[in-house]
């Protein structure tokens, strides 16, 4: 029997719901800006300052995120930049910390 196949959005890692989310959007691009900065940042041990307290205001707004969270897309996002934000932080607290 022929049956009408439907593509199931469920399976895919990058699914949407089909709404806009632009508050979850803009955390998870706040979120990976910071991780990349802080990660970046971090490998100098200088700029001890910029990568913790770019490190801590990831993590935070990678929390946030994810508890508002509407979609896997943002969620797989969420926790890149978290881990990002999250490595960034440490070794920025590692060379120096949020004072100096």
């Amino acid at each position: 029997m022929a049956q009408a196949m439907r593509r199931e959005p469920g399976h895919s890692l990058f699914a949407t719901d089909g709404k806009p989310h632009p508050l979850q959007d803009t955390l998870v691009g706040v979120t990976l800006v910071l991780g990349v900065l802080a990660f970046v940042t971090a490998q100098f041990h200088s700029l001890h300052l910029l990568s913790s307290w770019a490190g801590l205001v990831g993590i935070l707004t990678g929390g946030y995120g994810q508890f508002i969270s509407a979609t896997t897309r943002e969620r797989f996002l969420l926790i890149v930049g978290l881990g990002a934000a999250a490595v960034g932080f440490y070794l920025g607290m590692a060379h120096g910390g949020l004072f100096g």
